[in-house]
């Protein structure tokens, strides 16, 4: 597997709330998996070096005692809901957001204006792949919620459109 496809996969699922994932490729495979944050560290053998340990990997937090919600979290959730009467477009998939179809050409939709049933939104790259993401509502696009180029997450909002 070419190094630079993994390096990428990585970044995406570190980016990602995917618990794991698993690619093979020919003959070659690579399983990724983030342990809950309850569990123990495995073993190190002897002469490897241990693992970094990514708080934002921790996919499984207490139930017990839910963190505390940062103001600027809250405040960007409150922006972020979607209208009463509309809808959030969440991904459907691990991958690269695109606001247009090349660097050169407008977006496919900015904030303001009116997009029907079907119509393209954006592209997500996921492995080489441009996926279009069609509008599952007509009405007004109220906020994009993500920067042109940035990893997005399966079920990550990206639009918020108001009916």
């Amino acid at each position: 597997m070419d190094l630079r496809k993994l390096k990428t996969i990585l970044e995406l699922f570190e980016n990602s709330n995917v618990a794991e994932l698993e690619i093979s490729e020919g003959e070659d495979r690579v399983r990724l998996s983030r342990a809950p944050a309850t569990q123990a560290p495995a073993q190190t053998p002897p002469g490897a070096a241990p693992a970094a340990n990514h708080p934002r990997a921790e996919i499984h937090p207490s139930a017990e005692s839910p963190p505390p919600a940062a103001p600027a979290a809250a405040e960007t959730a409150a922006d972020n809901a979607p209208p009463e009467n509309g809808a959030t477009v969440n991904s459907p998939m691990v991958g690269t957001f695109y606001r247009a179809a090349s660097p050169d050409r407008p977006p496919f939709v900015s904030e303001g204006k009116r997009v029907e049933k079907g119509e393209t939104l954006c592209i997500i790259e996921a492995m080489k792949l441009m996926n279009e993401l069609p509008s599952p509502v007509s009405g007004v696009v109220r906020r994009v919620l993500v920067g042109n180029g940035e990893p997005v997450g399966f079920g990550d909002p990206l639009f918020v459109i108001e009916e």
